[in-house]
């Protein structure tokens, strides 16, 4: 999958990083809905900064907000929150994959449907999206948006069940691939996770009103209490009652699959403070750089993260091989994809308009680099070249996660398998002889479970999702294996 652009480019560099698509925040009963979901978007805006919308409800009508940009540059005004009136709402924050930026595909999408008006907004991906996307407008549906989350609203419209609930649930029981999705009604937050787990989602309670979320940093901004995981397959049902008390209905699958939570989420996409599958993302990356010191050993004179991924790797591999932690590169936080008209004379200065290096920690010393994750190399090959320019002697560099030779189809923004560096190079040394390092080492996909996990990988049954590293995919692929990924993405441009 090639990632969209706020702008064309030839950019080298574009691509070179990966994307999970989008945050989801929902909350039910609270007369400050709206303000705790724009929060709670703004603890996840990492999962996607295109755009973001909120929709709230009264008691009377649905109210919309839907913006593009960062969650700051809308959901701080006052007046935009008082436009969102109610004690239920629920809010989405947005990476696309490729294809249009448009308020068109700007989530929760909302619909008039004979029970009454419904949201969704959901992260993830649909692997049948485009299949059921092309069986219901031959029957006549017209789609207003390029969203595979649209035929959810339009699979909830069909189904013969009564109640808004059974129709939800009839709607995603037919969807495949990796999700988690919240839906809003005149009385309802229903939460669904996808039956693999593949997508992370928690629920929480503040002042005994529930809330659902991506990340449990979402709870903490607004000091909200952990109450659990939505389990995969799972779909929870909260309704406000008569009487103003909220009753929960949490419905789970007759037969339920083991999860196969992302493992992407520990690598790279959760916040560190988060805690994801009952884990803590940054323990679990600080163990990724131990395991893959122990693996990759190496004489340095320092350990310098790449930032900010490699960070909690980097001390975890500086604390395993005694060679001291320095912040031998300083990121400039305040560079966006927008900063500037992206002309030639401003690409030439490649990855320093996001990194600089702080030659006083590098020059004349052996740097081991340690980076979470390589994608197509173009900005490691940078990096190193920035490193060598601030004057070091040797440049090592360590990735606390496997190599990538797979696409993914779940949600996450990935290049097509043939422009990742795994696949272009017949061995390691070929890559680091690319890259410009003196040596290059990934860490081992049992050394990453063991990070996480605390197990090597069971090969008959993956305990988590890493396709991306082995092949691996744990749902049937239908739209690919139906056509091109690439006639599949022009029609779905908006996933997620």
């Amino acid at each position: 999958m090639n990632q969209s652009h706020s702008f064309p480019t030839d950019d080298p560099l574009d691509g070179d990083t990966l994307h999970e698509e989008c945050g989801v925040f929902g909350i039910l009963g609270h007369p400050d809905a709206a303000t705790l979901t724009a929060l709670g978007l703004h603890a996840l805006q990492h999962r996607g900064q295109e755009a973001a919308g909120i929709v709230s409800f009264d008691g009377k009508r649905f109210y919309q907000e839907r913006h593009m940009g960062l969650v700051g540059d809308h959901y701080t005004n006052p007046m935009t929150l008082a436009r969102l009136p109610g004690s239920m709402s629920i809010g989405h924050t947005r990476y696309s994959t490729t294809g249009e930026v448009a308020m068109r595909n700007v989530q929760p999408l909302f619909a008039e449907l004979e029970e009454g008006g419904i949201a969704i907004a959901h992260n993830g991906n649909f692997t049948n999206g485009l299949t059921l996307r092309r069986q219901i407008i031959a029957t006549g549906a017209i789609c207003q948006s390029t969203s595979d989350t649209e035929v959810v609203l339009h699979l909830i419209a069909r189904s013969r069940h009564a109640s808004t609930s059974d129709r939800f649930i009839d709607a995603i029981r037919q969807m495949e691939g990796g999700y988690s999705m919240l839906a809003m009604t005149r009385t309802k937050l229903i939460a669904a996770r996808d039956p693999t787990g593949i997508r992370p989602l928690v629920m929480g309670e503040l002042d005994g009103k529930p809330i659902f979320c991506s990340e449990t940093c979402a709870l903490d901004i607004i000091g909200a209490k952990f109450i659990r995981d939505v389990e995969n397959g799972e779909v929870v049902i909260c309704e406000i009652q008569s009487d103003g008390s909220i009753s929960i209905d949490a419905r789970k699958p007759s037969k339920q699959q083991p999860e196969r939570l992302c493992l992407f989420e520990y690598v790279y996409f959760a916040r560190p403070d988060s805690v994801v599958g009952g884990r803590n993302v940054y323990t679990t990356r600080k163990n990724m750089g131990m395991n893959l010191a122990k693996e990759a050993p190496l004489e340095g004179d320092v350990v310098v993260p790449v930032p900010d991924g490699g960070t909690p790797a980097a001390l975890g591999y500086a604390q395993e091989s005694g060679i001291p932690f320095e912040y031998g590169i300083i990121r400039n936080h305040y560079v966006g994809r927008t900063f500037i008209e992206p002309t030639q004379q401003i690409r030439a200065f490649g990855v320093k308009l996001k990194h600089s290096a702080n030659r006083a920690m590098i020059e004349g010393k052996r740097v081991v680099l340690v980076d979470d994750s390589i994608v197509r190399g173009t900005t490691s090959l940078k990096i190193v070249q920035m490193i060598r320019e601030a004057g070091a002697r040797e440049v090592h560099l360590r990735v606390a996660s496997p190599m990538i030779f797979f696409p993914d189809f779940y949600g996450i923004d990935t290049p097509d398998a043939d422009k990742l560096l795994a696949n272009q190079y017949a061995d390691v040394e070929a890559m680091a002889k690319y890259i410009g390092a003196d040596s290059l080492a990934f860490l081992s996909i049992d050394g990453l479970y063991r990070a996480v996990g605390g197990e090597d990988r069971n090969p008959a049954r993956p305990q988590f999702t890493d396709h991306y590293f082995t092949g691996d995919y744990p749902t049937r692929l239908l739209d690919k294996n139906g056509e091109s990924m690439g006639n599949k993405l022009s029609m779905l441009a908006s996933n997620g």
